[in-house]
């Protein structure tokens, strides 16, 4: 069993070391794969130099010039080949102590996603120092479990443990640090198996910046949500824009309506004109949302043949050497 530690880093020469000596001690036969994100410091030297200290330790460095987590990640899926994925960060915020628990229920094929989730013993919002950190991870959870109808805890938790066929048959469009919650409305959708443990999560180390901006990266968050709904529930996306547009024009004809019905005659003219063309608007958004949805069925149909198609290849992969031994 093929196990890989991706681990996107982008400056962080002060904590890559401590990181990669605390997943080492916890499991050394692990595939450490730091993906460099074009790094200014001395990144890619620390992590040679605590690799080659470590007995027995695999390093993989990937250099991935474009900036951003979900480019440095992408790069990890593509080019490494594993039977199980983990995914952290190299800051030395999640601690390798919760790695067997992450991987225990997908090793036992019971999820094909577990998230470490920070929430659940109340440590993320005891160590972030960052008050509208835990305003927005609150602001997205809610969104989230409301849009889609989940009871999930931490959205953005970068502590993860992936099957193959998951990586394999996810598309990563983002860039940056949107890419956990495109992760998670990824297995949403294509309705992964998840399963959210708690984990121990501590503040980056002194002297070690972060790198995310509430504000901007919240922002892109947000606008990775609506463009997911849109794309993959665009009977609610649509047909919410279709309500409003049947309300407002009710209410705009409510005026000439009562007006003919009291005198037989229709002054507000201009009301009724608006009025006939709101409805038809919800009538058209109404049309688009039937005919997306019916796009976006085919879209999941077509999604779940290739997962089935990618497993039996799987299968027939591992039980070669096995045939080939009998053979011979």
């Amino acid at each position: 069993m093929k196990i890989a530690l991706i681990l996107p880093a982008y400056n962080e020469a002060k904590t890559i070391g401590a990181t990669l000596r605390d997943f080492h001690r916890a499991m050394p036969d692990l595939l450490f794969c730091v993906v460099d994100n074009n790094s200014d410091d001395d990144t890619v030297k620390v992590a040679r130099e605590t690799c080659a200290a470590l007995p027995g330790c695999r390093l993989r460095l990937i250099r991935e010039k474009r900036q951003g987590k979900a480019l440095a990640v992408r790069r990890a899926f593509t080019e490494v080949e594993a039977d199980v994925y983990v995914m952290a960060d190299a800051d030395s915020t999640y601690g390798a102590c919760d790695l067997h628990r992450l991987l225990a229920p997908v090793l036992a094929g019971e999820a094909d996603m577990v998230v470490g989730d920070r929430h659940e013993q109340g440590q993320y919002k005891r160590e972030n120092k960052r008050p509208l950190h835990n305003f927005g991870n609150n602001l997205v959870r809610g969104l989230i479990n409301r849009l889609w109808g989940t009871d999930l805890h931490d959205i953005l938790s970068g502590y993860r443990v992936f099957t193959r066929s998951f990586v394999k048959s996810f598309p990563i469009l983002t860039a940056g640090f949107e890419l956990e919650t495109e992760i998670t409305l990824h297995a949403v959708d294509k309705r992964f198996r998840i399963i959210e443990l708690p984990i121990s999560y501590q503040d980056r180390p002194a002297g070690s910046a972060s790198k995310l901006s509430t504000l901007r990266d919240g922002r892109k968050v947000l606008m990775v949500i609506f463009s997911i709904l849109r794309y993959n529930r665009p009977l609610l996306f649509f047909g919410t824009i279709a309500g409003f547009f049947a309300l407002a024009s009710l209410a705009v004809g409510a005026i000439p309506v009562i007006e003919f019905y009291r005198t037989r005659f229709i002054l507000h003219i201009p009301s009724a004109i608006l009025a006939s063309g709101l409805m038809v608007c919800a009538f058209t958004s109404m049309a688009i949302a039937l005919i997306l949805d019916s796009l976006a069925r085919q879209h999941r149909h077509d999604a779940e043949l290739r997962l089935i198609e990618m497993e039996a290849a799987r299968r027939d992969e591992l039980s070669r050497p096995a045939t080939n031994a009998k053979a011979s």
